[in-house]
């Protein structure tokens, strides 16, 4: 089935592409062994920078931004080269030292061109801000925390009034885990057990075990739960995300072949014939991805979890 390329799809904004080409030519004459894994998180700030555009409609440039598990800091570095004041909060938990390497790049390139954001190296758990940003924002990331409810608590508590955490995730209620592509029973130590060999050796991720052993297990009426019990703070699930991750299971390249095939193809058969787009329909408790949008009200102060 032949698909013909969707004008709908979020592209790149704020002219990222010289920040990624520039620092892709340090990857490679530095660390051509790391080449693949930067295309990856290359790919994935293009699509950030994309999904964020939304919310930076809202931001003044010069006004503070902070990251929440920046990872290798290209988004928050081009958010700094587009005239943003950006914090990046980024502790390397387990499953993720591979990033150490390239952040330094990363890092000495903004350095050198006055785009480096400042860096908080703890815990969102552990966040002691308030009312000190007109946006905070996460991707792929509160899956990963260890407390949610804090997480989520601190992240709006350092919302200025009116301003706006915005975060995406993997919602756990529906069965299938988008890390290492497998089917979940039910519970995490129930996959745990049932599919332990192919976790421990999945191709899909570099550290395994650390990556499994981060995962929390979110899920849509957890958020809801938590997000409803912060006073001064409005919750807002968009349903086009699904719809988005199957276009880029399609049109994507890079995303298309971290994908499994029989994810492909499904995605593939979905596009074609135009149905993906039914998936806004669904209710946001069993849609696979959270697109979370969190606002603290301009006139009630928020307390810490």
């Amino acid at each position: 089935m032949e698909v013909a390329p969707d004008p709908s799809l979020p592209a790149a904004k704020g002219g990222i592409e010289v920040l990624l080409a520039d620092v892709g030519s340090i990857v490679v004459q530095e660390v051509p062994h790391l080449l693949r894994l930067f295309e990856v998180f290359a790919q994935e700030a293009r699509f950030g920078r994309a999904w964020l555009d939304k919310s930076l409609r809202h931001v003044g440039r010069g006004e503070a931004i902070l990251e929440i598990g920046g990872g290798m800091l290209l988004l928050s570095c081009q958010l700094a080269k587009e005239g943003y004041a950006v914090t990046a909060l980024e502790p390397l938990s387990e499953g993720f030292s591979h990033f150490s390497a390239l952040q330094d790049i990363v890092m000495r390139y903004a350095q050198t061109r006055g785009i480096a954001p400042a860096i908080l190296q703890v815990p969102v758990e552990q966040l002691k801000a308030d009312s000190a940003f007109a946006l905070v924002f996460s991707i792929n990331v509160m899956e990963h925390v260890g407390d949610v409810s804090a997480a989520m608590s601190n992240a709006v508590r350092a919302l200025k009034p009116g301003a706006q955490y915005r975060f995406v995730c993997p919602n756990y209620l529906f069965p299938y885990e988008s890390h290492f592509e497998i089917p979940t029973l039910f519970s995490k130590r129930l996959t745990g057990l049932l599919l332990g060999r192919w976790i421990r050796r999945s191709p899909k991720v570099v550290d395994a075990a650390g990556v499994w052993k981060s995962l929390n297990w979110i899920t849509v009426p957890q958020v809801l739960r938590i997000a409803r019990s912060l006073p001064g703070c409005t919750v807002r699930l968009d349903r086009a995300m699904f719809r988005v991750a199957l276009e880029r299971a399609v049109y994507d390249k890079e995303f298309s072949a971290r994908r499994a095939p029989w994810v492909r193809l499904a995605a593939k058969v979905l596009v074609g014939l135009g149905l993906h787009r039914t998936t806004e329909l669904l209710p946001p408790h069993v849609q696979p991805i959270i697109d979370c949008t969190m606002t603290r009200s301009p006139h009630i102060a928020c307390q810490a979890a």
